[in-house]
């Protein structure tokens, strides 16, 4: 275990353990989703909502290996008034880095007019896709006269996505921009890398099965 590595995994450790939410499950579930492979990355997006009476929290962790990107969610829900009774819903995923079709970044920037090199993005937003799965957005269409009253039907967009995180410098602190941005060049490199390596691989296959193509060909031509 190299010391890079060894550090990474006591990276992610400190991490669970500050957002306070039941790092201990949660930690055992990581860990348990990882399998033995050694993080490179991590993010963890702590969301807290309220409805009603009720505050319901959930924790997303995203762990980056050589080969796997695994998915950790887990949510609490209340069980009685008191908040005495707590149930964790727990969900892991884990997606080979092969099957990773797009990494989508997406900044917020303040007073962009005043930009400077050294500004920090005050949101990021993270969307990561592999499945092929799309969300379609739709809403009434409309024209540039604001006395027109017909229907022009509806208008979209589709998005390709299946986890997307949301980081913001007033909710998370700047930090928590940077840690994803981190996080999403890391990604990157390793799914270059793999679509590379697997690339180079076939080219490889070919050149040791030379003439294959054109024995084909001759019996073909020879009939």
């Amino acid at each position: 275990m190299s010391p890079l590595l060894s550090a990474e995994r006591r990276s992610l450790d400190a991490s669970m353990e500050r957002a306070g939410f039941y790092p201990t499950l949660l930690a055992d579930v990581v860990h348990d989703a990882l399998d033995g492979r050694e993080p490179l990355s991590h993010i963890i997006h702590l969301e807290t909502h309220f409805e009603r009476t009720e505050v319901h929290r959930h924790i997303t962790v995203l762990v980056l290996t050589d080969d796997m990107l695994v998915i950790t969610h887990v949510d609490d829900q209340q069980l009685d008034e008191e908040g005495e009774q707590m149930m964790a819903q727990v969900s892991t995923e884990s997606v080979p880095v092969s099957q990773i079709r797009s990494v989508v970044l997406g900044y917020m920037y303040s007073q962009p007019q005043n930009y400077k090199p050294s500004d920090q993005a005050r949101e990021l937003t993270l969307a990561i896709a592999w499945s092929g799965g799309q969300r379609l957005d739709m809403g009434p269409a409309g024209c540039a006269d604001p006395q027109c009253e017909a229907d022009h039907g509806y208008t979209g967009t589709i998005a390709q996505e299946d986890i997307v995180l949301r980081v913001s410098a007033e909710a998370d602190g700047i930090q928590a921009v940077q840690n994803a941005k981190a996080f999403a060049r890391a990604l990157r490199k390793v799914n270059t890398d793999t679509v590379n390596m697997r690339t180079f691989d076939s080219a490889a296959d070919r050149q040791r099965m030379p003439g294959i193509g054109s024995r084909f060909n001759r019996g073909h031509h020879q009939r």
